[in-house]
């Protein structure tokens, strides 16, 4: 079991998100055991800055040798910025999907959505069953 980071919010679809200190931007990506079933990701495609985007809604793909995901936005709001590193280095997604390796920022409609979203503990509980 890949190592689940306890400061983030998270996904059944295996994306993460993490409130910045500003408590209206939130950063967000593809979890560990995301990128690990992927394999090696070759492509990002990520939402337009200015994109106003839906909870549930998918906001870009990720894609590797073995397959293409749809990236889902865990919360309603509005792009403000996309890591365009990942443009020349896709494989940063998956040596460090925590890191370097996030996806897009965006300023949130509703920091109240955040509470809706599964917990560390309850993601990790998702991740063994999943592995049974």
């Amino acid at each position: 079991m890949s190592t689940i980071p306890g400061d983030l919010k998270y996904l059944p679809s295996h994306e993460w998100v993490r409130l910045e200190d500003d408590g209206e931007t939130v950063t967000i990506g593809i979890t560990h055991h995301a990128q690990d079933l992927l394999g090696d990701v070759v492509f990002v495609e990520m939402p337009e800055i200015g994109a106003e985007i839906v909870a549930g809604e998918e906001a870009g793909v990720v894609e590797s040798v073995k397959a293409a995901s749809d990236i889902f936005s865990p919360i309603a709001g509005t792009v403000t910025e996309v890591n365009e590193d990942l443009e020349d280095s896709p494989e940063l997604v998956n040596s460090e999907p925590y890191d370097d390796g996030w996806f897009f920022k965006m300023k949130v409609s509703d920091t109240e959505e955040l509470e809706g979203l599964m917990s560390p503990d309850a993601y990790k509980e998702l991740c063994e069953a999943e592995e049974h």
